[in-house]
């Protein structure tokens, strides 16, 4: 039986406009034509920093893999990712609980643990220059009420064995000098550069004879025991799988009803005076709705970011950079009196966001040899760390059972309210 994509209604380009302050210190990879039809193991498509930690971990494994984007390699939503490598999902542990059960939620967030970890692993092991750093995070409520939801949140997070204290507003204003009614710190997480990152992965993959292609792919066909991936040069590519790393969206393919199209902008700063930042540079972010979440970077600049909305039109969502650019300089300010909050760089992006904060990662339903790594909300490197490590087990024909938690076709919570509008104003998703 045969199944065909469309790929040729495909907007990424659309994805990110502004400019984000990533890659200065670094030369991408050199992309080639593709010149004649030609037969692989994988082909990725998607250049970035899924499609380079999927390239990466399957060369690793052996497979022969082709990565094909027809735009520089990550300059679509990788280059409006603010990196902030965080083990905490967009949805808390006492929300996953009440969606899946205690023990599958606590399983997911130590995933998700795991995948921060796994991936410090490998950049230290390969000495690769991202400005990796090993940060601990600051999860800030908005008001009484939202602290009390975050004792109850750290409590739940103690039974799971995960790291973290509550801090209540006396310690978190003499230790940070954050006015605010309460937070947890937890350590684990990290802060990169996400282009210099994308490089060095296709770098490395490139030295395991991966082959890079500047092409646009315009439809597959899955057939028998191999899918075929069309070309707009007219030369086929033929593979025993593909991995579709495409971002926000899967072209051709109906998306999940858990999934929705949503908007996030973000800005740098001028550099600070290092004497100004708030303690341990850790990473800031709210659980409210609209939100703020906040980083430093190696030349002391403080990247903040958020005001999302459900924008999906890339024309409106630029319109509205100046305004949320305001925005999140107003909230910088009474959140850190201390910033120099002059913008010296910004930015919005596109992205996906699930119902239930996790990513979609696995088989496409009813297209065989196909897989997705997409829809990662404000997990996003940490996500396609773990999609690697989880396609590339598939292709090894190994299975765990909770791989079905990130399955595509896996039943999600409160759709209807999710695509209203109504979900995100009970349930505080962030882009980070």
């Amino acid at each position: 039986m045969a199944s065909d994509i469309d790929l040729a209604e495909s907007d990424h380009d659309q994805m990110v406009s502004g400019r984000s302050l990533w890659g200065k210190s670094g030369i991408g990879p050199q992309w080639r034509p593709i010149g004649q039809s030609f037969t692989t193991d994988i082909a990725v498509i998607g250049g970035g920093i899924t499609g380079a930690l999927v390239a990466e971990h399957l060369t690793a494994r052996g497979f022969s893999v082709v990565v094909i984007d027809r735009e520089e390699p990550g300059f679509s939503s990788t280059a409006a990712s603010t990196a902030m490598l965080q083990w905490e999902t967009d949805s808390t542990l006492t929300e996953l609980e009440d969606y899946y059960g205690f023990e599958r939620a606590a399983g997911i967030y130590r995933r998700s643990g795991a995948a921060v970890a796994g991936l410090a692993k490998l950049i230290a092991a390969n000495g690769i220059a991202c400005g990796f750093r090993p940060r601990n995070t600051l999860y800030l409520a908005a008001n009484r009420e939202g602290a009390r939801d975050l004792l109850e949140e750290r409590q739940l997070r103690r039974r799971a064995g995960l790291p973290g204290v509550y801090l209540e507003h006396p310690d978190l204003f003499t230790q940070f000098e954050l006015d605010r009614d309460g937070a947890i710190y937890s350590p684990g997480s990290a802060e990169a550069d996400p282009l210099l990152l994308t490089w060095a992965l296709i770098e490395m993959a490139v030295r395991r004879d991966a082959r890079l292609v500047s092409a646009s792919v315009t439809a597959l066909n899955s057939e028998g025991d191999r899918v075929t991936a069309e070309t707009d040069s007219g030369h086929l590519i033929d593979a025993r799988h593909v991995v579709l790393a495409t971002g926000y969206s899967l072209p051709g393919v109906d998306m999940p009803k858990l999934h929705r199209v949503s908007s996030s902008w973000a800005l740098a700063t001028v550099p600070q005076d290092p004497a100004n930042f708030w303690r341990d540079r850790a990473l800031i972010w709210e659980n409210s709705h609209p939100y703020l979440y906040m980083r430093t970077t190696a030349d002391n600049r403080i990247v903040a970011g958020g005001e999302d909305d459900e924008t999906s039109d890339a024309a409106a969502r630029d319109r509205k950079l100046p305004t949320k650019i305001i925005a999140i300089q107003e909230k910088m300010k009474r959140l850190w009196p201390k910033a120099d909050t002059r913008v010296a760089q910004a930015w919005c992006g596109t992205f996906g966001e699930t119902a239930d904060g996790l990513p979609l990662i696995g088989p496409v339903p009813e297209i065989p040899h196909v897989f997705a790594a997409c829809g990662y909300g404000g997990n996003g490197i940490t996500f396609s760390y773990l999609a690697a490590q989880m396609i590339g087990a598939m292709l090894a024909g190994m299975h765990r059972d909770w791989f079905e938690d990130f399955a595509l076709d896996r039943d999600g919570p409160g759709l209807a309210r999710f695509h209203s509008g109504m979900y995100r104003n009970e349930t505080e998703s962030q882009r980070r």
